[in-house]
């Protein structure tokens, strides 16, 4: 039976662990990046253990939670979707110096994911980040990659260009890919193949 409640306990959870973060490069208290994935994810499911993972999406990978305090709190199937969100940060060598072979890591295995929900809660997560360099964009311009461990937009693109072709045979249908599609094809205009 599905804990009705774990969304609701989830976010509880993330609010704590990502107390006192903010976004990369602005203001915005942290917390508000997983609760927008959440709520992209909502538009596509109504799965309490997906939206529970989708707020609980960067907990492992930014805070000092673990999976298995994410596996204690909320259970087998939220702990192994919040670990197919999570990278391997590498944090013996620069963050610059990994970032393609994280990207590819991450690539490989949201093709390879027999679970939609893992590509659900990606989604959510990148169309989320995708429309924060959008409005970033627009008011800082190319100064925008500054903020980021690669400075190279056309790495970027290469990124979240990939993560649109491997989502769109599950998702392509959804307004939310559709949303991230275009936003990609705009951010990215310079940088896509024609």
């Amino acid at each position: 039976m599905i804990d009705i409640n774990v969304f609701t306990r989830a976010i509880a959870f993330a609010a704590q662990a990502h107390e006192g973060q903010i976004r990369k490069g602005s203001d915005t208290p942290y917390i508000v990046h997983p609760m927008e994935t959440a709520a992209i994810c909502s538009t596509i499911t109504t799965d309490p253990e997906i939206l529970a993972a989708a707020v609980l999406h960067d907990t492992v990978e930014d805070t000092s939670a673990t999976i298995e305090d994410i596996e204690r709190e909320f259970g087998c199937r939220v702990a192994f979707l919040v670990a197919g969100e999570s990278e391997n940060k590498r944090e013996d060598k620069p963050a610059g110096e990994t970032w393609e072979i994280r990207k590819q890591e991450a690539l490989d295995h949201l093709a390879d994911a027999d679970d939609v929900a893992i590509r659900i809660i990606c989604l959510g997560d990148k169309l989320s980040n995708i429309r924060a360099m959008q409005r970033d964009w627009a008011d800082k311009g190319a100064k925008l990659w500054d903020r980021f461990n690669q400075k190279d937009p056309a790495k970027h693109a290469w990124y979240y260009e990939s993560i649109a072709s491997i989502l769109e045979k599950d998702l392509g249908t959804t307004y939310a890919w559709q949303e991230y599609r275009a936003i990609v094809d705009a951010v990215f205009a310079n940088y896509l193949p024609k």
